[in-house]
């Protein structure tokens, strides 16, 4: 008989509670699920935040989420659920920094919470109680977690430095290459 122990049920809880809320914050984006938008609004969303084109930055970022989610809520893939969980909420960070760090003003809070708690679980890996373990960590190996996090830094650095670029050229009444006819 197995027996786990505290940090077993620890990583459990943290898998379900981060990759829940991820899972329905992409279900949000991507089917409207939960009083989201959906794709449409998302991509509208993403757009005006300066992530252009809307429509593919909709679907990576739902998919990120909804999916880094629940992959990271059965414990399945961890290393890279938890990198590309981590790398959405880095973009969500970006939009929100400018408002400061509570959530409760329009701040980063919330956004940089999701993505430590998944980048954590992603070092960390996901205990005993999870596909991973049951599996025997065919898709949880120690290498996967730094080209993971690697893969997913690298995507996030250019993809929210050219958002940033787009929203600084926007403020100074700049066209946008992307849109220049």
């Amino acid at each position: 008989m197995t027996c786990y122990n505290r940090n077993d049920l620890g990583l459990l809880l943290l898998r379900l509670s981060t990759g829940g809320v991820l899972a329905a914050h992409g279900a949000q984006k991507l089917f409207g699920w939960f009083g989201g938008g959906g794709l449409s609004e998302t991509a509208k969303a993403m757009e005006a935040m300066g992530y252009a084109p809307g429509k593919p930055s909709a679907v990576a970022s739902g998919v990120a989420e909804a999916g880094g989610g629940v992959m990271l809520a059965l414990g399945l893939a961890t290393p890279a659920a938890g990198a590309a969980a981590a790398g959405a909420m880095a973009g969500a960070t970006a939009v929100h920094a400018p408002s400061g760090f509570f959530a409760a003003g329009g701040g980063y809070e919330y956004a940089a919470s999701l993505g430590l708690a998944a980048a954590g679980l992603a070092v960390t890996g996901p205990g005993r109680l999870s596909l991973d373990n049951a599996l025997g960590h065919a898709v949880n190996r120690g290498w996967m977690v730094p080209v993971a996090l690697a893969a997913t830094a690298a995507g996030t650095i250019a993809v929210v430095g050219t958002r940033n670029k787009r929203v600084r050229r926007a403020a100074e009444g700049e066209q946008d290459p992307l849109f220049e006819e």
